[in-house]
């Protein structure tokens, strides 16, 4: 095995519960990530990084790789998220396949799930990789467990293995909360003190992501009124049905399952309620700036236009913001993601530079004042039981992760 603590390492990341909890109201969301972060700290200060600390106000515990070089290099920073998705992470029991042949139905456990290359086509571009999967009851956790175990393995590497690698200073951090939107609300761009950074989280071999979605949360509250059935003409007002009339004003195809690419979407996450009241719950998601304030402004719309058709205030939104493009932070300065796309050049490794149909920690933290954007760390189904990782594809993360340092060292000293 090219690094050989890299498959060690993940597998002891992943059996550990840490599951956010969109519901919580503390930072991190749930025990268990600080627990974890102080497992990760103690881990840290063993391999040798320095200035290992955990902060409270936000969760994250951040480490220093010091610079092997007394020339002007940029400082990089990596960053990776300890939470996973919500998804049983409860007993998380990950099986080893070696040498996949590439076509064979994969048993997931005694579960009776099946990862089917008919199903998920995906596999068959990991012919005679050694893959990591669930069991069939669990997520697996690469997202961002493999983030984390790359960039463990690349600081044990730079420090105990190969300490005479010129590069220069690195800084590490890992934080909670991704998963629910909230883990870099409080990212400290002070205390990580760098030039710029990149999150270790994304999918296959590859991936290089600085164009994600821009994000809002709408919550649509209907007010019924509740008489006997028999005696309704005129009188009742159906909050479930306010919902429904409310629901099908929204352009039909903006949905999550017939949009592709840079098309945006409504997406109807939960409704319930009763005849007297009804709740639904809907995120908004666009590239396009305009666009994506044009679909805030619609939703806005709808409810001030059945409340006038009531007589009265029925329909009540309330829309906010989560995150933004970082294209528009990240663009004012390409060589970053022209950095990452030559180391994997370099390695022979295909750049698949597209939009994110979805948002990163980079999100916040570009608009924070550090352009952040996302390299592959290998994780495959995320979010789920079908969810897998190739070990090769982590050792080629180490690799790009290394190629980008000595490029990092080469670019600053040309200019």
């Amino acid at each position: 095995m090219k690094y050989e603590k890299l498959l060690p390492r993940f597998l002891d990341y992943v059996k550990v519960n840490t599951r956010s909890d969109e519901n919580s109201t503390t930072v991190p969301s749930v025990p268990a990530l600080v627990d974890f972060a102080h497992k990760m700290a103690d881990e840290m200060r063993a391999i040798g990084i320095q200035d290992v600390h955990y902060l409270e106000s936000n969760g994250y515990v951040v480490g220093t790789i010091p610079a092997t070089t007394d020339k002007n290099v940029r400082k990089i920073g990596l960053i990776a998220h300890m939470d996973t998705a919500d998804f049983n992470a409860e007993g998380v029991n990950p099986q080893i396949l070696e040498n996949y042949d590439g076509e064979s139905v994969i048993e997931l456990g005694e579960s009776g799930f099946k990862l089917d290359p008919a199903e998920f086509p995906n596999l068959k571009n990991y012919k005679g990789q050694t893959l990591i999967h669930t069991d069939g009851t669990t997520l697996l956790g690469a997202d961002d467990k493999a983030g984390i175990a790359e960039i463990m393995t690349l600081a044990d590497y730079l420090i105990n293995v190969n300490p005479d690698f010129e590069h220069g200073e690195i800084r590490i951090g890992f934080g909670p909360d991704e998963e629910i939107g909230t883990g870099a609300d409080r990212f400290d761009v002070e205390d990580f003190n760098v030039d710029f950074a990149y999150t270790v989280d994304g999918g296959p071999l590859g991936e290089l992501e600085y164009e994600t979605f821009s994000a809002a949360g709408a919550v649509l509250e209907f007010q019924g009124k509740n008489v006997h059935p028999g005696t309704a003409k005129n009188t009742m007002i159906n909050a479930l049905q306010l919902a429904i009339d409310y629901h099908t004003q929204l352009p039909d195809f903006d949905r999550p399952e017939k949009t592709e690419g840079r098309e945006g979407f409504f997406h109807l996450l939960k409704l319930d309620g009763t005849v007297e009241e009804a709740r639904a719950q809907y995120i908004i998601r666009d590239h396009d700036e305009d666009k994506f304030n044009a679909r805030k402004a619609l939703m806005q719309d709808i409810a001030d236009k059945m409340n006038a058709e009531l007589g009265s205030e029925r329909v009540k939104a309330t829309i906010k913001d989560q995150y933004y493009n970082m294209a528009k932070v990240i663009e004012k300065d390409m060589s970053i993601i022209d950095l990452a796309e030559e180391a994997m050049k370099n390695l022979g490794i295909e750049p698949k530079i597209e939009p994110v149909r979805g948002g990163t920690d980079g999100s916040k933290i570009s608009f924070m004042g550090l352009p952040t954007p996302n390299i592959f760390a290998g994780g495959e189904n995320m979010h789920g039981r079908f969810e897998f990782v190739s070990l090769q594809t982590m050792e080629k993360a180490v690799d790009v992760l290394l190629e980008m340092l000595k490029l990092n060292n080469i670019l600053k000293n040309e200019e």
